[in-house]
């Protein structure tokens, strides 16, 4: 048990190391705690904890066109759950898909937007996306502004006219100074700024602090026999679950066709890189939170963690551009009830109840 605690130990830091290093790297800044000013023009050093992280997680990375403030984070999350950016007020702008009790995704299938419009898949975990190079189960994005952005006029999601909104926030009553305290004094509440707060208040929303987080930090009894039993058979030869769900995020960030269906409408990556080998390939899904984030896969066609268990333990079904690394476990019933109790044994939850992340009263 404890060689296999080790290697856990030593596979986490090789991928720690590899994040800090792209976080780090040209394109981004990171940055340390920026207090807000008091009346008197000083710092309240312990008033702005939006950039702590956990244990083992490097510094959020920002980017250099949009740095950290705190303004421009609380502005953001007021905006993220603000409904006058949709087109007629009816829904709210981001939390109406990405639910804080849901670790910041929805808990539908299949997301609806505006007038009830379907998405084309389901909600990715908003959760750590401040990590993530890439975004979208397709990868086909890099940077949280400009879903943000395309968010609010998009016909199936806000559907809102960028003109009106500005006329929307500039008639507000908090609105026009909270902007000017965020992106200075002759700033005005345009729609392109109100995402780049969006996009800086989602990026502060990190999680890490499971049952499983204070077991490997040292705690041997955070987890119990069942957890640890599914945590070893996650990381063993035989389950391999954790050469695609790695990482202190718990994904490689890469794709894989998982066999979910056997006759894909959607393509995924292969949208992006009309490469017949990424046919039905989907990025790799954090696993963090895992327990209160379905139903699950691209399409959310698996409701529960028993039927995605069940997947992987049959090996997933056939297709031509299935990864090679699925093939069938057979789990027995008490493997597969120890491998639910781990994936449960990853929520952080005090993550999904944090008042630094709901709706500001």
């Amino acid at each position: 048990m404890k060689k296999s605690l080790k290697n856990i130990k030593i596979f986490s830091a090789l991928i720690l190391a590899s994040a800090i290093f792209w976080s780090c790297s040209d394109e981004t800044i990171t940055r340390n705690i920026v207090a807000p000013k008091d009346g008197n023009g000083g710092s309240d050093v312990n008033t702005d904890t939006s950039l702590y992280v956990p244990p083992g997680f490097p510094p959020i990375p920002f980017p250099a066109n949009n740095p950290y403030s705190y303004a421009k984070a609380q502005l953001g999350r007021r905006l993220y759950y603000e409904r006058i950016l949709s087109k007629d007020s009816s829904i709210a702008s981001c939390s109406h898909c990405f639910k804080q009790a849901n670790s910041f995704t929805d808990n539908t299938p299949i997301s609806l937007g505006f007038a009830r419009a379907p998405e084309f898949r389901n909600t990715m975990v908003m959760a750590n996306v401040a990590y993530r190079p890439i975004i979208f189960w397709d990868g086909r994005g890099n940077a949280i502004e400009s879903p943000a952005y395309r968010s609010i006029f998009l016909p199936q999601i806000l559907n809102g006219d960028t003109n009106e909104i500005l006329k929307r926030l500039e008639a507000h009553p908090l609105y026009p100074s909270l902007f000017k305290k965020a992106f200075g004094p002759n700033a005005r509440p345009h729609a392109y700024l109100a995402a780049n707060a969006i996009a800086t208040f989602v990026r502060t929303l990190v999680s890490g602090n499971s049952k499983y987080d204070y077991y490997i930090r040292g705690d041997s009894s955070a987890m119990n026999e069942s957890e640890k039993r599914g945590m070893h058979m996650f990381f063993s030869d035989r389950a391999r679950c954790s050469v695609c769900h790695s990482g202190f995020m718990l994904t490689d960030l890469k794709f894989h066709n998982t066999g979910t269906t056997t006759h894909y409408f959607d393509f995924g990556r292969y949208f992006i890189t009309n490469k017949t080998e990424d046919w039905g390939k989907f990025i790799t899904p954090t696993l963090r939170n895992v327990e209160v984030t379905g139903p699950y896969m691209h399409n959310g066609e698996m409701m529960s963690l028993e039927e995605v268990i069940d997947h992987y333990s049959r090996g997933g079904k056939p297709f031509i551009s299935k990864d090679t690394l699925l093939r069938p476990i057979n789990f027995n019933q008490q493997e597969k009830l120890d491998m639910i109790s781990f994936l449960k044994a990853l929520t952080d939850h005090k993550f999904l109840t944090d008042k630094r992340y709901s709706k500001p009263e």
